[in-house]
């Protein structure tokens, strides 16, 4: 101690070679550090030059011993002995003389050289007691200590309100110097981002259910995400050809599990409208129950008088947007198209419903094969059109999906190449072997986590 500045004095060595080695500190050492009293250090900043107690970020084990003789503290190597992990403040606490230095949680003291837990001295059992009591109480009576709260809350925000306004005001300014133009309609704070890290942090810490996180996230992700990666390819759609003879058409319908199929004339990427099973039944059978029904009647059956306007959307609208036309113009079948303005797929209403709550199957539904089950050796036999967001949702992995949206896409993408049979690859923590292809589509991946 010195007490001409009322401050301590920690000498450091000049000999320390390694990270693990500080060195024994000296007094008469000529490099020292001065903790004044009242003042407070991080551990980025307190050096004894040579013998760091956190160097580059790095945190060191330091043993510290006590100098009765010159009525200071020794830091050496914390290979044995005590050891103290300088990962907190370090400086004089505000309430003590400089008669004590905290270094991580440890109060060092020079009135008798000893070394004492300073957790309680900052905290304190009464601290924490009432902590615990305050944040159970609320947790318990939530509307009653929000209302108790509130007005108190208000005030603190019509205080407040114009600080945040200016500091907005000078971040958009300093950004448009920068030539960064911000939207003065939009919120600096991500408030999205705050709360899909609040649900993160409550599933990681058991509180939120997988099935209540997977809900709220994914209805604040339809607004960044597009049709283009949710849509039913147009390689598996359904459609009806208004060359077909009128009791073909009929027969398809009745037989096809969708109640809504796209008609094209000649050319399939010629939609001239959309077919409801419902709609062609009654008109149908408005032709042939007459006085003389005969199956023959339906022969001049025109399917374009009884078909609807094809709805057609960019492939690039947001999920977010595309709900909402759906529930303004009354409808929930879309076809999906290119910049070019050829056929990439279509999407329905139950699509988007179903990024948000999961599949949803009703008893007309075909058996899912894409069911994401881990076979008895840890391994998962996936097909190749299965998205990789549904993959990830279920095993809570982290595919990417920015380059791809399929397990197929992901794996071309990688290989640069269309893969064969029995090619294996390994990216992203994960080994991908190919089981099944057919023609230029993989059709079947076996999935390992390394």
């Amino acid at each position: 101690t010195n007490s001409n500045f009322n401050s301590f004095k920690i000498f450091g060595s000049s000999t320390a070679t390694s990270e693990n080695n500080l060195g024994i500190p000296t007094a008469d050492d000529t490099t020292e550090t001065l903790i004044r009293g009242g003042e407070k250090f991080s551990a980025n900043t307190f050096v004894a030059d040579g013998a760091e107690i956190q160097l580059n970020d790095k945190r060191f084990g330091v043993k510290v011993g006590y100098n009765s003789e010159l009525k200071a503290f020794e830091f050496s190597s914390g290979t044995t002995g005590e050891t103290i992990a300088a990962n907190g403040a370090i400086g004089v606490t505000e309430a003590q003389t400089a008669s004590s230095i905290v270094v991580g949680r440890y109060l060092l003291s020079t009135t008798n050289g000893s070394i004492t837990d300073a957790t309680d001295f900052f905290s304190g059992d009464n601290n924490l007691l009432g902590i615990g009591v305050t944040k159970t109480y609320a947790i318990t009576n939530a509307e009653l200590a929000a209302a108790k709260v509130a007005g108190f809350i208000n005030l603190i925000i019509k205080v407040l309100s114009p600080i945040v306004a200016s500091v907005r005001f000078l971040v958009r300014l300093i950004l448009q110097v920068f030539g960064v133009k911000t939207d003065p309609n939009s919120h600096i704070l991500a408030v999205r981002e705050e709360i899909a890290g609040a649900i993160q942090l409550g599933h990681s810490e058991g509180i939120v259910e997988k099935e209540d996180r997977d809900l709220i996230l994914g209805a604040l992700d339809l607004s960044d995400r597009t049709v283009e990666e949710i849509m039913l390819h147009r390689s598996n759609i359904e459609m009806i050809d208004s060359n077909d003879e009128p009791t073909k058409i009929l027969t398809q319908c009745l037989e096809s599990i969708h109640t809504r199929l796209p008609v094209f004339l000649n050319d399939p990427d010629n939609i001239i409208g959309v077919i409801h099973a419902k709609d062609l039944a009654r008109e149908m059978y408005k032709v042939i129950n007459e006085e003389s029904p005969s199956i023959n009647q339906l022969n001049n059956f025109d399917i374009s008088h009884v078909a609807m306007k094809p709805y057609f959307i960019p492939d690039t609208t947001s999920l977010d947007d595309q709900m909402r036309q759906f529930l303004h113009r009354r409808t929930h079948f879309a076809l999906v198209v290119d910049e070019y303005g050829s056929l990439q797929g279509l999407i329905t209403l139950e699509d988007i419903l179903e990024e948000i709550v999961g599949e949803i199957s009703d008893e007309f539904d075909p058996k899912d094969t894409n069911d994401i089950k881990q076979s008895h050796d840890g391994s998962y036999i996936l097909e190749g059109s299965t998205t990789i967001r549904d993959i990830n949702r279920a095993n809570d992995w982290s595919l990417p999906d920015d380059e791809a949206n399929t397990l197929a896409g992901l794996v071309i993408h990688e290989a640069q190449m269309i893969p064969t049979v029995g090619q294996v690859f390994s990216f992203h923590g994960y080994r991908f072997e190919v089981v099944e292809r057919k023609a230029n589509r993989i059709t079947s991946i076996k999935v390992i986590p390394i």
